[in-house]
C-alpha cells in the first residue's frame, strides 16, 4: 500500500494527512466559504456545514403544530414535544456522574463537560479547544478578521449573524425572544434563557471545586474567586 505524504500548511506549518483536509484548513486563513445556501445565502467552509445547516433550519412560515397548553405553534413536532416540556416540568435527560437531570440532551452534554473537563472543538489554526462548538466558531473570527455582516440602519459590520441580529434590535426595539411560561418578551436569547431558570429552578452552571451549582455563568465566575481568592477589581485611587 502507497504510503500516506503528510502536507504542511504554508501559512501555520500545521501538517495533514490528507490533501483535501489541508485545502479546508486553508480556508481558515483566507477566510473563504465556498459552500452557500441557496436560501439564505449564509456561507460556510465545509460542504457537511452546510449539509447540517439545511437539515437544522426549516425554510416555511408553515407551523402546522400547536401547544394544548399555550397555543404556540411550531414547524416540527420535535420542537413541539421538546417545548411541552416546560409545561409539564420533564427533565427525561439524567447525568449518570451527579444524577442532574435535564430537558434536552444537548443540556445534558453540555453538562457533562463540567464532570470531564473535555473540550473536543479545537481551532485548526492556535489548537486552543473549547467545551462547546458556539465558543469555537466565536473565537475562529479572531483570527480571520472577516465581519461579513453588515447593518442596513448604520452600516456596522459583524463578525456573526447573531451579533448583526442583536445589534438591529437597538434600532427597532423589537425583543422576539417570549417565555413559554409568562410570555415575558427579551431582545437577546441570552436574557430569555437566564429568565426560564427562574421557572424551571435550573442551574446549571457548576463549580469544579465544590459542585455548587449556579443559575448563571456570571454567578459560578463570581463564586470561583472564593476558592482562588482572587481580587480583580482595583481601585485607581488607592490601588
Amino acid at each position: 500500500m502507497r504510503k500516506t505524504i503528510p502536507t504542511t500548511c504554508d501559512v501555520c506549518f500545521k501538517s495533514f494527512v490528507r490533501k483535501r483536509t489541508l485545502n479546508t484548513h486553508i480556508l481558515l486563513h483566507s477566510g473563504e466559504r465556498p459552500f452557500k445556501c441557496n436560501v439564505c445565502s449564509k456561507s460556510f467552509r465545509r460542504e457537511s456545514s452546510l449539509q447540517r445547516h439545511t437539515c437544522r433550519v426549516v425554510y416555511t412560515a408553515e407551523k402546522p403544530h400547536q401547544c394544548n397548553v399555550c397555543s404556540r405553534k411550531f414547524a416540527q413536532l420535535g420542537t413541539l414535544n421538546r417545548h411541552r416540556r416546560v409545561h409539564e416540568a420533564e427533565k427525561p435527560y439524567k447525568c449518570n456522574v451527579c444524577s442532574k437531570v435535564f430537558l434536552q440532551t444537548s443540556d445534558l452534554r453540555r453538562h457533562s463537560l463540567t464532570h470531564t473537563g473535555e473540550k473536543p472543538h479545537q481551532c485548526d489554526v492556535c489548537l486552543k479547544s473549547f467545551a462547546q462548538l458556539c465558543h469555537l466558531k466565536r473565537h475562529m473570527s479572531k483570527h480571520t478578521g472577516e465581519k461579513p455582516y453588515k447593518c442596513n440602519v448604520c452600516s456596522k459590520v459583524f463578525q456573526q449573524t447573531s451579533d448583526l441580529q442583536r445589534h438591529s434590535f437597538t434600532h427597532t426595539g423589537e425583543k422576539p425572544h417570549q417565555c413559554d411560561v409568562c410570555l415575558k418578551s427579551f431582545a437577546q436569547l441570552w436574557h430569555l434563557k437566564r429568565h426560564l431558570s427562574k421557572h424551571t429552578g435550573e442551574k446549571p452552571y457548576e463549580c469544579g471545586v465544590c459542585s455548587k451549582s449556579f443559575e448563571q455563568d456570571r454567578y459560578l465566575k463570581k463564586h470561583r474567586l472564593t476558592h482562588t481568592g482572587e481580587k480583580p477589581h482595583k481601585s485607581n485611587d488607592c490601588s
